[in-house]
């Protein structure tokens, strides 16, 4: 017979929810910088005389095959941040003195102003009417 399960502790899922959101956070920005610095080593193949087409052909697979990266590590983050955005919303349990409360709403302040497309917290995005053409929404 198997020994009788033990509950868990909210504050052990937590860490576990908070770590998961930074390794996957820290994963997509990997491969952001990835894509960036292997189309910046493309562009300069291509202007490289000397480069065979075959091997420029090859590299470009692998920045295509970079940049099939990014959305999949973005739809992780995003499934990793609802959980634990629900975490914490459904665990009564949590006491507000947990050492990874604080982190964990850190990650959910600054994933939701990344989904916003700001770069600062709070900040709305700034439109500048003087750049808009006659007549042009904004």
């Amino acid at each position: 017979m198997p020994p009788p399960k033990k509950p868990v502790d909210p504050n052990r899922q937590l860490m576990i929810k908070t770590k998961t959101c930074q390794r996957i956070r820290k994963e997509l920005d990997y491969y952001i910088q990835e894509v960036q610095d292997n189309e910046q080593q493309l562009d300069d193949m291509k202007h490289d005389a000397s480069k065979d087409p075959y091997d420029i052909r090859r590299f470009a697979q692998v920045v295509d095959e970079s940049k099939m990266m990014v959305p999949d590590a973005q739809r992780r983050l995003r499934i990793a941040v609802e959980d634990l955005q629900s975490f914490l919303t459904s665990s009564s349990t949590i006491p507000d003195d947990s050492e990874w409360k604080g982190p964990a709403e850190e990650i959910l302040l600054r994933e939701s102003t990344a989904a916003m497309g700001n770069d600062e917290p709070g900040e709305a995005p700034v439109t500048n009417v003087e750049d808009l053409a006659e007549g042009e929404a904004f």
